[in-house]
C-alpha cells in the first residue's frame, strides 16, 4: 500500500476565459520508506501540489490517499485538516523556521504535545530523533547558536516528531552547501527506510538529483515520472 496516492489532481484558479490551469489530471505516489524527486521549472505548479498534498489549499477535483485511507475526493473527506496536517504530515522548508526563544528539545517536543502526548513522551521522543540526528549534544542551545546544517537537521526532526507517514520537503538543501546538501538528503532517506516514512523533496539542487530512485517532473501543471540515477552516497 503506497503512504501516498495522488489520482487525477486539478487545481484551477479562476474561471471561464481566465482560468489558470496549474494541475491537469496530476497522478502519483510514494511508497512507505521511499524518498521521491519533484522537479520542475517556476511556474510549473510544484508549490500548488505541495500545497494540495499538505491539505493546505482545496484541490479543485481528484484524489488523495494516505496509507490507503481516502482524505480527498472531490471534496475533503476530513472534517480537522489542521489535525490531519499536525499528525499525518510532516514539513521541511528552505528556512528552518525553529522558535527562537525554545531550546532544540523544546522545538522537537512542542508538536507531539500539541497532538497530547505528555510532556515525558513528548521529551524521550525529541530525545531519540535529535540523537538519530545526531545533534542531540545540541539539545539546550536555542536555534540561533546552530550552524545552518543543524538547524536543518533539528527542522527534520521536528518533521518527525508525530511519525507521520509522509514527509513533504521543499527545497530542504537550497541554503546549504554541496556537502550540507549530500548530508540531509542521505539523512532523509536513512531514516525514510528505518521508520518506513514516505518522503517527497522539491530540489533544484544538482547534487542531490543524481541520489533519487524515482522521480516526477513537473511542466505546465502536468507530470511526468522518471526514473532517477540512484547514485550511491559518498563516504
Amino acid at each position: 500500500m503506497e503512504a501516498i496516492r495522488m489520482e487525477n489532481l486539478v487545481k484551477t484558479y479562476g474561471s471561464g476565459s481566465t482560468a489558470v490551469h496549474a494541475l491537469k489530471n496530476v497522478s502519483l505516489y510514494v511508497n512507505p520508506g521511499e524518498v521521491v524527486g519533484l522537479l520542475g521549472p517556476s511556474g510549473s505548479g510544484k508549490t500548488t501540489l505541495l500545497q494540495c498534498l499538505g491539505a493546505v489549499i482545496d484541490p479543485t477535483s481528484g484524489r488523495i490517499a494516505l496509507n490507503g485511507e481516502t482524505v480527498f475526493d472531490n471534496g475533503w473527506k476530513i472534517n480537522d485538516l489542521r489535525a490531519l496536517r499536525r499528525d499525518k504530515i510532516g514539513f521541511v522548508f528552505q528556512a528552518a523556521y525553529l522558535i527562537p526563544f525554545l531550546s532544540v528539545l523544546d522545538n522537537v517536543a512542542l508538536l507531539p504535545m500539541l497532538a497530547g502526548k505528555s510532556n515525558e513522551e513528548a521529551r524521550k521522543r525529541a530525545k531519540e530523533l535529535l540523537a538519530v540526528l545526531e545533534v542531540d549534544h545540541r539539545s539546550h542551545a536555542k536555534p540561533a547558536e546552530l550552524s545552518g546544517g543543524e538547524q536543518q537537521r533539528v527542522a527534520i526532526a521536528r518533521a518527525m516528531a508525530n511519525q507521520p507517514p509522509f514527509i513533504l520537503a521543499d527545497e530542504p538543501t537550497a541554503p546549504l552547501d554541496s556537502e550540507r546538501s549530500l548530508i540531509v538528503i542521505k539523512l532523509l532517506t536513512r531514516l525514510a527506510q528505518e521508520f518506513k516514512t514516505a518522503i517527497m523533496v522539491v530540489t533544484h539542487d544538482d547534487i542531490i538529483i543524481p541520489r533519487f530512485k524515482r522521480l516526477y517532473r513537473l511542466r505546465d501543471g502536468v507530470a511526468h515520472e522518471e526514473q532517477g540515477q540512484n547514485l550511491p552516497f559518498p563516504d
